[in-house]
């Protein structure tokens, strides 16, 4: 009894490992993928916390101690987390390391040579490539749980498969001459290829690019030519210079995009799954021209205006006050 009670204690305090294998995953879409298909028997855990930009963290202490026992782990690659690989070269970590993007189509950067775009998963069929990866890694790290992998697997592609023609059709909803998504960062070059839309992003395929003039000029061309009732923020960026935009063009903030992480519990995006099918509803109904998304940037935008109105309407009563006492 002792010694059950001391086990128990240790395991509360992390000294004792878990029995499950322990997978670690770089970014919150691919963690989700893994739970998926493995949550009962693995421990799965995540590197960037949801919400977080991946492009940008800075790995901390306890990130290098989670590689260090991990059993596996899975990364995007194509550059997504460029700090990745020295994070797990300097834990000392024994864990195998699986590249969930082998075996997809990348796309190459018009700007860099030997350089791709990591965000191949916002194409579903690219998100099959990757479920099929991660079940074929798990089944080898755990060959005993093979038929969870592969009974979740299948379930979960044919999801997958659906959304796939879910979002196809949808997009077919907005007239032709809208399909024009502007955001914030180049991460929807998959999704627009594969479904259809021309992509114009501000900055470009990383968010650790600043943006330049000569992008936000092009931007407000793109807006004045194509007549889009529509722009759109994302969710780990900054909303400011895409708002900016829109107020200087009189174009609506469509709504908030998923793209470097899924959104949290309250999101409507906190899976892989939801967080695309919740982005094609956002872009199709805003481009549409018929309603827009909901953001709390939106909620900023218009209390602040109201502040200035308030502020405003004060100062001229204030100026009316004093004139008439001056004319008394």
């Amino acid at each position: 009894m002792k010694s059950f009670f001391l086990s128990l204690l240790m395991l509360s305090f992390g000294i004792l490992k878990s029995e499950k294998p322990l997978v670690v995953c770089s970014a919150s879409m691919i963690y989700d993928m893994v739970k998926e298909i493995g949550s009962e028997a693995l421990d799965i855990k995540v590197i960037v916390p949801i919400g977080g930009d991946p492009h940008l963290y800075n790995p901390t202490p306890s990130d290098a101690t989670l590689v260090s026992n991990a059993d596996l782990i899975f990364i995007n690659g194509l550059t997504f987390e460029g700090w990745i690989l020295e994070l797990i070269e300097n834990s000392g970590t024994s864990a195998a390391v699986d590249t969930v993007t082998n075996g997809v189509a990348a796309i190459q950067s018009g700007k860099y040579q030997n350089a791709f775009d990591p965000h191949a998963w916002m194409d579903v069929s690219n998100g099959l490539v990757y479920i099929k990866n991660i079940k074929n890694s798990l089944i080898k790290l755990d060959p005993e749980n093979k038929g969870i992998y592969e009974k979740n697997y299948d379930a979960y592609k044919s999801k997958l498969e659906s959304l796939d023609k879910y979002i196809e059709k949808r997009i077919l909803e907005i007239p032709e001459a809208q399909r024009v998504l502007i955001t914030s960062h180049d991460a929807f070059a998959y999704y627009g290829k594969r479904y259809g839309l021309q992509l114009e992003a501000i900055q470009g395929m990383s968010t650790e690019a600043e943006a330049q003039t000569s992008d936000i000029i092009r931007i407000v061309n793109v807006i004045k030519k194509t007549k889009v009732p529509a722009i759109f923020i994302e969710s780990t960026i900054s909303p400011k210079l895409i708002q900016q935009i829109a107020s200087d063009n009189n174009v609506a903030i469509g709504g908030e995009l998923f793209a470097d992480s899924i959104g949290d519990k309250d999101s409507g995006a906190n899976s892989y799954y939801l967080m695309l099918k919740k982005n094609t509803d956002t872009i199709v109904e805003a481009l549409k021209g018929e309603k827009f998304g909901e953001t709390k940037y939106q909620h900023e935008s218009e209390s602040g205006w109201l502040l200035y109105g308030i502020i405003g309407l004060s100062f001229l009563l204030g100026i009316v006050v004093l004139f008439l006492k001056l004319n008394k």
